[in-house]
């Protein structure tokens, strides 16, 4: 479970097993936790953050997204 970003408390990570699916990003803050898709941009779904942490972390997303999208093909090969 390799660790892309760490923004403020945000950690930003994929699971080896999420190969077959879309790009995509794991949000943790603490004991709540969010999916985000890369590709375009958008929450898959989320436990316990507010929505003015999810706009947060979009924005962080957002603004990573070339980041987060090439650690994704360098990881799972694509």
């Amino acid at each position: 479970m390799p660790t892309i970003l760490n923004s403020g408390p945000y950690r930003l990570f994929f699971y080896a097993s999420d190969r077959n699916e879309p790009p995509h990003v794991h949000v943790e803050r603490e004991d709540k936790t969010a999916k985000f898709w890369l590709n375009p941009v958008r929450i898959q779904g989320s436990g316990g953050f507010n929505r003015i942490e999810i706009a947060r972390i979009e924005n962080i997303i957002r603004d990573n997204k070339i980041e987060l999208i090439e650690a994704w093909n360098e990881y799972f090969g694509n």
